[in-house]
């Protein structure tokens, strides 16, 4: 098989492959793991779509490793007829352009169900709204139906039943349906329920004995059994030994008695005792003599059970009573061994209507035709990851296999947060972190003056933090407290405070004239200092001043005597000062009598004298500005040295301009004035260097010839004359 020709490209120092086609995409994974510039990254924190990173990231371990990126794009590439179609992105993606037929299927049910069964193109909104592609779905893949899942009543109103006697589940379209699990369930319980009253119906004179009335009469006697049996038992009691009677009739009254008195427990007392007064082989009346809580429920089982099965009477011995609950036996037995209760709440003629109408066998065929479009339903989540994939998959690459994001002038990298506006400065090299300290220690390796900033944005009320290379400009003004703003990559502003710096050489700009800022701030220091004993100084002085004014008649007049120390040390004073206006000269004489290119040289060798190491030095430090621990702190794993040299550097920290075409007014109505050492400075260079220009062309002993009709030898260069010989000789 034919490997793939690859494209190099070198940006940051380093060999970067060329992603151009889509076949550069798919054949990644032929791509040497050594020739990309990172082999993992973080799902969060990035300008990426963090769903599309979570398609991508499939362990879920929120990190984006190369080899879910190259299934990521194989992925894609299989399902699109053309894989160029990864370097257009877009959130809309043609139809044509599926070449996967259960996605192109999926995608076209997508449309039908939106309401567009006629586009020929379909969106990332049109797939993220789960829940407006399925609300008006009626078979939707999930094996749920709804009532309007049928074509006819009969059917809608068995998925009612169902619903009603077994339960909902939700369906896709987010209203109440039932599966197969449900239709199966109540089918079972209406043949069940049907079989057990079929039993009844088989042996009806036994258990039935009273007919669909044998209900009835079975329920008005259950409540009542247990009180009954009490009944004819006390009954028993009383003749086998009166005595007995007397004694429960007596605990009765004084029941009653406190039941009169708490009428709150009044009811609880009376249902404590017996249907009625029980005496020897004493029949239990049914009208008259009876406990009043039971009175009503006596009176409806005399009217259900003893009339229908006895006849009309007052009272009911306890024979009868034996012969009323034997014949109810068969029933009851025959009621406890029910089945299918489930349904019972829509009673036999409707549980048989729905076994002979064949609702079972059409919502079964419903149920089937939901399930049949479950793979077709299922894709959707693939046709949304296909459309962000094409979307997003290129941006992810070239920020991931090469950093051509980062190296070109176009779109920002997806790690760079936003925009830090500082010090007059704009710095597009900001990342957002977690934990300030922990990647301090590592991006600390990165060679570059780092600032991290509490950032705050009022609106929202959210506090983030941010780190921010400064690779342009000085470090003069940057200081902890120091506050700016930053513009994240939604135009958020927000507002920033710098609680952190590791301090590392920004330019070479600024190492140039760190000598020079270094020895201006020491002699202010200095001077500072002087200033301070000076003025302490004055401070005693003028207290001893006004001690001896005040003191002035005490004290007797003398005369002042020159003190001879003072004068000494004026003498040495002044003496200092001619010397060195003297050696200054003899070193201005000197200089102008060298020759031009050898002044020139000497000023260099002056400057590099004292600005060079600082130079040296931070020329060093940043061509070893590296971004892979800055990003390696945040959770990446670059796999290059991906530097920041010092051009580059300029360019991603700007700094103040005024814009083309400006007026300056130069006057300051407030503004102090400047210090005038600067320009004599810049004079008295000027004007040397003017100097040696016309020394070195003997411009200047021609004036001094003119002014006093004689050479100058001894200041200035002479020019070669003919000493006659045909040699040359220094003119005198």
């Amino acid at each position: 098989m034919t490997k793939h020709s690859w494209k190099f490209f070198r940006a940051g120092g380093f060999d970067q492959v060329k992603l151009e086609t889509g076949a550069d995409l798919t054949h990644l994974d032929e791509l040497d793991l050594k020739l990309w510039v990172a082999l993992a990254c973080p799902t969060t924190g990035l300008e990426f779509d963090p769903a599309t990173a979570a398609f991508i990231d499939t362990d879920k371990d929120g990190r984006i490793r190369a080899n879910e990126l190259i299934a990521a794009v194989q992925w894609a590439g299989a399902m699109l007829a053309d894989p160029d179609e990864l370097l257009k992105g877009g959130d809309t993606l043609a139809l044509s352009a599926i070449a996967d037929p259960t996605l192109l299927a999926s995608a076209k049910r997508i449309c039908a169900n939106l309401g567009k069964p006629e586009a020929t193109s379909i969106s990332l909104a049109d797939v993220s709204d789960a829940d407006r592609i399925f609300t008006n779905t009626v078979l939707n893949g999930d094996g749920v139906i709804i009532p309007e899942s049928a074509r006819d009543d009969a059917t809608r109103a068995v998925i009612r039943d169902i619903a009603e006697c077994m339960g909902t589940v939700p369906d896709r379209s987010k209203k109440p349906g039932i599966d197969q699990a449900k239709a199966d369930a109540f089918f079972a319980a209406c043949e069940a329920f049907d079989a057990w009253h079929r039993n009844a119906e088989a042996d009806r004179a036994r258990v039935l004995p009273l007919g669909e009335k044998t209900a009835a009469a079975a329920d008005a006697v259950r409540p009542l059994r247990g009180k009954l049996d009490d009944y004819y038992s006390r009954c028993h009691l009383g003749a086998f030994d009166p005595r007995a009677v007397a004694l429960l009739e007596k605990k009765e009254d004084e029941a009653l008695a406190l039941a009169l008195q708490d009428g709150g427990v009044a009811a609880a007392v009376l249902r404590s005792l017996p249907l009625a007064r029980a005496a020897t082989a004493r029949a239990l009346p049914l009208r008259d003599g009876l406990n009043p809580v039971y009175a009503d429920a006596v009176a409806g089982f005399a009217a259900q059970a003893v009339l229908p099965l006895l006849g009309e009477r007052a009272e009911l011995g306890e024979a009868d009573w034996r012969r009323l609950s034997a014949s109810l036996a068969p029933y009851e037995e025959w009621r406890a061994g029910r089945t299918g209760v489930a349904v019972e709440k829509l009673g036999l003629p409707r549980v048989r209507e729905v076994l002979s109408s064949g609702a079972k066998d059409a919502i079964n065929a419903l149920i089937a035709s939901d399930q049949a479009l479950a793979s077709e339903m299922a894709a959707i989540a693939s046709v949304e990851k296909l459309i962000r994939y094409r979307r997003d998959l290129f941006r992810l690459c070239t920020n991931f296999v090469n950093f051509r994001d980062f190296y070109d002038e176009g779109e920002p990298a997806i790690f760079q947060a936003g925009t830090l506006y500082l010090d007059r400065r704009s710095c597009t090299l900001t990342l957002y972190v977690e934990d300030v300290a922990s990647h301090a220690k590592m991006a600390g390796l990165a060679g570059s003056y780092l600032a991290y900033c509490d950032i705050v944005h009022k609106g929202a009320g959210e506090k983030r933090q941010i780190v921010a290379a400064f690779t342009n400009g000085d470090a003069d003004n940057l200081m902890l407290g120091r506050n700016g703003l930053f513009y994240d990559r939604h135009g958020n502003d927000w507002d920033a405070t710098i609680v952190r710096i590791i301090d590392n050489p920004i330019s070479i700009r600024e190492a140039f004239w760190a000598p020079y800022k270094k020895l201006v701030r020491l002699i202010e220091e200095q001077v500072a200092k002087r200033a301070a004993e000076e003025h302490a100084a004055a401070d005693t002085r003028l207290s001893a001043t006004a001690t001896e004014v005040a003191n002035v008649d005490r004290s007797k007049p003398e005369a002042r005597k020159v003190d001879i120390g003072t004068v000494a040390a004026l003498g040495v004073a002044f003496g200092a000062m001619a010397t060195a206006f003297a050696a200054i000269a003899g070193y201005l004489s000197g200089l102008l009598k060298l020759p031009f290119w050898q002044v020139c040289v000497a000023v260099a060798g002056l400057l590099m004298l004292v600005s060079g190491p600082s130079v040296v030095m931070a020329w060093l430090k940043l061509r070893k500005r590296n971004l892979g621990p800055i990003l390696d702190a945040n959770g990446w794993a670059v796999n290059a040295k991906a530097s920041v040299n010092v051009p580059f550097g300029a360019s991603l920290t700007g700094l103040a301009k005024l814009p083309a075409g400006y007026v300056l007014s130069a006057k300051d109505r407030y503004g102090e004035q400047p210090s005038p050492w600067p320009r004599l400075i810049k004079l008295a260079i000027g004007v040397a260097f003017v100097l040696s220009l016309l020394n070195e062309f003997y411009v200047l002993d021609g004036i001094w010839h003119l002014a006093t009709g004689r050479h100058n030898p001894a200041w200035f260069k002479v020019p070669p004359r003919d000493d006659g010989d045909g040699g040359r000789a220094t003119a005198k």
